[in-house]
């Protein structure tokens, strides 16, 4: 079983190499303490969410935190291209559900969506607090897939804003893809840059009433390509995660 993931600040980690001591404290070390229970001996990583990974062994615990031994330090980099999910809004918990399992699969950024048709509205505080519980959503997502990186959570953008961003991202070189039920292309045979290429791959999500035809037109005036998953409709929530997983396999993540 692989060992569990606690999270630490962005730069927190520097300067930690084999036999270093690293003292996890605040509330990722309560819980490692209290919560799980860790004791002297167990294998625990430590990341900054930023790629950098410690391995290391649990020597003691006590008030100040769980003291761990570091056996060995990586920098993690980061994959290329890099992957997007633009997230609409959506009502329930659909859009973290989505979100959850897109960084449990390997997505890089999340970009939530107000689009047209989004029942739900982020305004005011309520936007803030909103995208305050994705990137809690994407950071305990990150412990339980055992990454080193957190997906950044993108301040929200309305229609024209996605447009915007795919326009930035076409002319970078980059790959937008919207996907819509109406699509001849199955995302599967779509073309895709190069594994390792420096670019990023956008994919863009509806909410449950589906994407406008003017949000539509619009984003493949860009330089957006739309595509399809299957033969079948998949709810708002299911959507992103399944392509992602298309396209972490066909550029080579799962390899």
């Amino acid at each position: 079983m692989s060992a569990p993931v606690f999270l630490a600040e962005p730069g927190a980690l520097g300067g930690m190499g084999v036999g270093s001591v690293y003292v996890l404290d605040g509330d990722e070390g309560r819980h490692a303490a209290v919560v799980q229970r860790r004791r002297p001996g167990e294998r625990v990583d430590v990341v900054d969410g930023a790629g950098v990974r410690l391995r290391a062994r649990v020597t003691a615990v006590d008030p100040a935190g769980v003291h761990l031994a570091v056996l060995e330090a990586v920098d993690e980099p980061p994959a290329w291209p890099t992957l997007t999910l633009a997230q609409a809004l959506a009502k329930g918990d659909r859009d973290e559900l989505a979100i959850e399992a897109a960084t449990e699969l390997g997505v890089d950024a999340v970009l939530p969506w107000q689009a047209d048709r989004s029942v739900v509205v982020w305004r005011g505080d309520r936007a803030a607090k909103s995208r305050m519980r994705w990137i809690g959503t994407v950071r305990a997502a990150t412990k339980q897939a055992r990454r080193s990186r957190v997906p950044v959570v993108e301040p929200a953008v309305d229609s024209a804003g996605l447009v915007a961003r795919v326009g930035a991202v076409v002319r970078a070189g980059g790959l937008a893809v919207v996907l819509h039920e109406e699509a001849e292309q199955p995302l599967a045979t779509l073309p895709l840059p190069d594994d390792g290429q420096q670019v990023e791959v956008l994919l863009a999500v509806g909410p449950e009433g589906g994407i406008t035809p003017d949000e539509l037109a619009a984003l493949t005036a860009a330089g957006a390509h739309t595509a399809r998953l299957g033969p079948w409709v998949l709810r708002t929530s299911t959507a992103g995660p399944v392509a992602l997983a298309v396209l972490a396999t066909r550029l080579g993540r799962w390899g």
